[in-house]
């Protein structure tokens, strides 16, 4: 299988490769791992992405037995990055559109019978508030859709280029948030978060529409910051779960694209100030990626970024 390492090293993503089995064990991160190979040499690879609030990593392993322990205050979303391929994990044939999740502490076992290619995003702290599902001490393998698996794998090699051709920036504080917030609502849909709207006059809709209220509130406050989920959250003393419920019901949209749109027109306000570039207004709001930003940003206002700073001058 040829390399799929092909991201340069940059200050935050780090490239390794290994043909000695200690050199591999001491290099991985958030898990306890013990393994016994099933060939004589190995050849691994290996790209770990490092910022505030979660690790992403891309590994070519090796033919080999796994054993494995999550760190204690994570939670991870582990998948195949190929199609059926040789992979079994907690006795589970990942040769559908399975997804593993664990909580804090969680073990699996896993048989790679040939050189697979893995990812793992590990968000700290451990996250019970999404409506994804719960553990009980080991690994759940959880079918999802095709679709929402591909999306994830597409954004997770999105992410790696990113972080290899941006070096520092992938740092920045709202930058490193904002590929946070990407991650999470993949995963979101991965796990089948967004299910239909809460019919009206249910029984907590008074307290939904209250809920509501102080989402609103909160953001009117502040406009001049990107707003993120888990942040809305804590302001607003929710779990994001009924976030999205809420938003779902009020605006007929997630609350991915709901906090989007917000950050879209923050960016187009600093726009028509006309005192920054594109390009350091987009990251100071999140949108590290920055053609889906553009895309975005014409396709709601009919015109590029570009524009809209050329038209303040």
């Amino acid at each position: 299988m040829a390399s799929f390492v092909s991201f340069a090293p940059s200050a935050t993503l780090q490239i390794l490769k290994f043909d000695d089995v200690d050199d591999y064990r001491r290099a991985v991160r958030k898990f306890q791992l013990e393994f016994t190979p099933l060939s004589r040499r190995i050849s691994a690879e290996q790209a770990i992405l490092h910022l505030p609030g979660f690790d992403l990593s891309l590994i070519q392993a090796f033919p080999r037995l796994v054993n494995t322990q999550l760190a204690p205050d994570g939670t991870a979303v582990c998948f195949s990055m190929d199609e059926r391929l040789p992979l079994r994990i907690n006795g589970v044939d990942m040769d559908r559109a399975i997804v593993a999740l664990g909580h804090g502490g969680d073990r699996f076992t896993a048989l790679e019978e040939a050189a697979v290619r893995t990812a793992a995003i590990v968000f700290t702290p451990e996250i019970h508030d999404r409506g994804w599902p719960e553990t009980r001490r080991e690994f759940s393998m959880l079918t999802t859709t095709t679709s929402a698996l591909q999306r994830l794998r597409l954004l997770v090699l999105e992410v790696m280029k990113f972080a290899s051709a941006s070096g520092d920036a992938a740092v920045m504080p709202a930058t490193a948030a904002g590929i946070k917030e990407s991650l999470l609502a993949a995963s979101d849909q991965v796990f089948g978060r967004y299910g239909p709207p809460l019919a009206d006059g249910s029984l907590h809709s008074a307290r939904l529409f209250g809920v509501y209220r102080k989402v609103e509130e909160y953001l009117g406050e502040n406009l001049g910051n990107p707003i993120y989920s888990n942040e809305l959250s804590r302001q607003v003393g929710v779990p994001v779960r009924t976030l999205q419920d809420v938003v779902r019901l009020y605006h007929g949209m997630s609350l991915h694209r709901y906090l989007r749109l917000k950050r879209l027109w923050l960016v187009r306000q600093r726009l028509r100030m006309g005192h920054v570039s594109v390009k350091a207004c987009a990251l100071a709001f999140g949108f590290w990626h920055l053609s889906d930003f553009s895309r975005s940003y014409r396709l709601h206002f009919e015109e590029t970024p570009s524009e809209t700073l050329a038209r303040a001058h």
